[in-house]
């Protein structure tokens, strides 16, 4: 991953391939941010005259690049925009700093070093812009897979390929923060955390970017088997027939329809001194066609990134083990590949869940709630002071709330309200969603205890519904459905690359670190 170093020395006068510096949107054209001081100077004080001459504006992700002037080392200077001029004293919020820092890093793709002379006041601006830098310089390494090629010269003329589109697109290679303090503890620190923290998210955008054919249940519960062993983590793998001789059939209902049978991973990391302990569920469907209630066309061809809930809770135990929070957390990975067949859960069958509930399923398509379900179930069992689901659970949230924001729903109002704070804080755009009783009689089923769909209407809340049923009594739980922004399919925007995003990870850990001190909302 691109390292990261912080620097006393000027803007001016580090060695670097360019000096990335701030512009806002000001009244009368675009203003040089703080942090700039040595750059500008080099210009006769003349640089945001310059960057207007060019077209800039200081709009919000904005970059232009310019040669630099006399007196500079970098021979580049790019100037990323911050959007407007904030308020007399408010200086720029860490969001900003974050998806500024990140267009910049994409912008020096294939770039060994870029000196970042952006508006950093103090340890949380520092955080910010390592945290988007960091994010923002993440290309998934294609030479993981070979396309398919089978014999030995196909796949060295692919990896080949790959290593060739590394060298000319792969990420930056060196961040050098301006203004940063390399020996004060916070600031490192600061450093330390968003490192671990980002190599956690890449490590969800690299599962979430690898092709079903290279990633199946089995592939990613050996996944989390080796990174437990180099973390320190515990792990529990159980295959169909432990799956079976549990009852969990939820996961397996999902999964029998496909010749890559499905897993349950219980991966857990424990602090010697922690008060809390928080259970993490991951819906983990390696690829969905909908089952015999098949997918339309136009829909298929993202869906390896349907276990991006696993992904997420994956990353999160990991990261929390690499930072040493003192909470215990325990991720649960339901895994399973929803495919049709002659063996395949067919809509009006009905399953007999972990725990004894019975789920007449009415689509098949409907699949993510059942393995959650099951898992959710089982995490109570160990009476964690709160459980969290993530998923990439409806459509409905995606109509709902757009690409970018994720649906929060919980059994507890201050709960929901913590975690909405929570994921604002981290830089993850949700909304808090209502779980209305009256919606809870359209899944009602004459043939089980409860169906897996429900009114169309509201369909997002009547997924949350349906899980809070399989929710222990005493037991806080909260519903991230994450179906918006966990992948994205368009352009790269700020720090967020095109494919996988690692969404919620941030949230999970930012959540972890509060329980860690004592306070869970």
């Amino acid at each position: 991953m691109t390292a990261l170093t912080l620097s006393t020395s000027s803007a001016a006068a580090l060695r670097a391939d360019a000096v990335v510096v701030g512009v806002a949107k000001g009244a009368k054209g675009p203003v040089v941010a703080a942090g700039a001081e040595a750059v500008d100077k080099a210009f006769g004080g003349k640089l945001a005259d310059v960057l207007e001459t060019l077209g800039a504006t200081g709009a919000d992700g904005e970059v232009t690049k310019l040669p630099a002037a006399s007196g500079l080392k970098a021979p580049v200077v790019l100037a990323v925009g911050l959007g407007d001029v904030p308020a007399k004293d408010d200086g720029y919020d860490a969001e900003t700093l974050r998806r500024a820092a990140g267009a910049a890093s994409r912008a020096l793709s294939g770039s060994k070093k870029g000196a970042f002379a952006l508006p950093i006041e103090d340890v949380a601006g520092a955080a910010a812009v390592a945290e988007g830098a960091l994010l923002g310089a993440y290309t998934y390494d294609k030479s993981n897979g070979n396309g398919g090629a089978k014999d030995g010269k196909s796949a060295k003329s692919a990896k080949n390929a790959a290593n060739a589109d590394k060298k000319n697109n792969g990420p930056l290679a060196e961040v050098a923060l301006v203004g940063g303090k390399p020996r004060d503890k916070a600031y490192k620190a600061a450093v330390e955390r968003a490192t671990a923290l980002v190599e956690e998210i890449n490590r969800a955008r690299d599962l979430i970017n690898t092709p079903s054919n290279l990633l199946n249940p089995a592939d990613f519960a050996a996944e989390a088997v080796a990174a437990a062993k180099e973390h320190g983590l515990k792990t529990e793998v159980l295959d169909e027939k432990a799956l079976k001789k549990g009852g969990y059939g939820g996961i397996l209902g999902v999964g029998q329809g496909s010749d890559a049978p499905p897993r349950l991973v219980r991966i857990a990391y424990t602090h010697p001194k922690a008060e809390k302990t928080l259970a993490l569920v991951g819906k983990g469907i390696t690829y969905d066609s909908g089952g015999i209630s098949l997918k339309p066309a136009g829909h298929n061809e993202t869906m390896k990134c349907d276990m991006s809930g696993a992904a997420a809770v994956f990353a999160t135990v990991v990261a929390a083990a690499r930072l040493g929070l003192r909470v215990n957390l325990t991720g649960w990975l339901a895994l399973a590949e929803n495919m049709p067949s002659g063996s395949a859960t067919r809509p009006g069958d009905v399953l007999s869940m972990y725990g004894g509930k019975t789920v007449e399923v009415l689509n098949t398509d409907a699949e993510g709630r059942l393995v959650l379900a099951d898992a959710i179930t089982r995490a109570g069992e160990e009476k964690p002071d709160a459980i969290v689901d993530v998923a990439t659970l409806t459509g409905a949230m995606v109509l709902a709330l757009g690409n970018r924001t994720f649906g929060i729903m919980t059994n507890d109002e201050a709960f929901r309200t913590s975690l909405h704070e929570i994921a604002e804080e981290a830089g993850e755009p949700s909304w808090p969603m209502p779980l209305p009783t009256h919606l809870r009689k359209g899944i009602d089923s004459p043939v089980a205890d409860l169906a897996n769909m429900g009114e169309r209407m509201g369909g997002g809340l009547v997924a949350g519904i349906f899980l809070k049923e399989f929710v222990a009594d005493g037991i806080t739980w909260g519903h991230l459905d994450i179906a918006g922004p966990a992948f994205n399919e368009s352009g790269p925007f700020g720090y967020t690359p095109k494919g996988g995003t690692g969404s919620a990870v941030r949230t999970l850990v930012r959540l972890a670190e509060r329980a860690a001190d004592g306070d869970l909302g």
